[in-house]
């Protein structure tokens, strides 16, 4: 890795560490969903980065891809098992990190889960180290405090302007023998559930990314594709972030025009398939 990226990796790890403990003072009793997200979006800006993807807050089952929609109602209450997963960028240079908070109480067993796999992962991530080992300490931590990975969700490398780049990291086991290399950013990213372990892909969805210039017949579909394309790098972003071009049901039918042509890629939201609690807890390394 240059120095100009390491650089600009460094201001974004900065920005989040703020950003962080900012978010965690909003994620309490009584608070609305999209005010958090609001927030912290606006946190990020502030600072002098960007986010790289919607703020997700996801409650209890739901264990990815919730981000609040421009009229979201949703309210924090307590026994709410909330992940918060948080994207920072500068200049395309991403730090994606994520905790979980119980509601009304000082932590949760599967929140403690999350958090020492991920600490334990990090301490074998280096040069040479088969994801498949890396998989196994974040599936045996799970398993002594009984719960189970969730099998289809994982930690990631990360790429400019790329949030899901090569290594996949499992939270299972698994046989792969492709190798961590040195000098690349890694998303350890850790799901535990006392549930089944696998999630499904559920609605609504509020969450998109542009893939690539498509002809469209509404003029609402074309004004989405132009700020989908200009606006936000190749990178997701939120329904609610388009609410200056169109709203209402001429915004679903644009979208819904777009998904079919293949111009837009959508992020359903992700719940676990057995109505398990989920737990998250994620964290970026430049692995050196």
């Amino acid at each position: 890795m240059d120095e100009e990226a390491l650089k600009k990796y460094k201001k974004s790890f900065q920005i989040s560490d703020e950003v962080m403990e900012f978010a965690r003072g909003f994620a309490k009793e009584n608070a609305k969903v999209i005010d958090i997200a609001d927030n912290i979006e606006d946190k990020i800006k502030s600072l002098g980065g960007k986010p790289a993807f919607p703020v997700n807050i996801s409650i209890n089952e739901i264990a990815a891809h919730y981000t609040p929609d421009t009229d979201d109602v949703l309210v924090l209450q307590a026994g709410n098992l909330v992940k918060v997963d948080i994207g920072v960028h500068v200049d395309g240079y991403i730090v994606d990190r994520a905790f979980s908070v119980f509601i009304g109480h000082k932590s949760h067993p599967l929140i403690d889960a999350t958090d020492k796999a991920v600490k334990e992962a990090v301490n074998v991530v280096k040069p040479g180290v088969k994801v498949s080992e890396v998989s196994e300490v974040i599936a045996d931590v799970i398993d002594s405090f009984g719960f189970n990975p969730i099998q289809n969700l994982c930690g990631h490398g990360l790429d400019r302007y790329v949030q899901h780049a090569p290594p996949t990291i499992p939270n299972g086991r698994n046989t792969s023998s492709e190798k961590i290399q040195a000098g690349k950013a890694i998303a350890v990213e850790v799901f535990a559930t006392d549930g089944s372990g696998s999630v499904k892909e559920s609605s609504p969805t509020l969450i998109y990314r542009y893939l690539q210039d498509k002809s469209v017949r509404l003029m609402e579909a074309r004004k989405i594709l132009e700020v989908a394309r200009e606006g936000f790098e190749g990178l997701p972003f939120a329904k609610r972030w388009l609410s200056k071009v169109a709203s209402g049901p001429k915004l679903d039918i644009a979208l819904r025009q777009l998904m079919d042509v293949g111009a837009l890629e959508a992020y359903p939201v992700l719940k676990e398939e057995a109505g398990g609690i989920v737990a998250q807890t994620e964290t970026t390394i430049i692995v050196e």
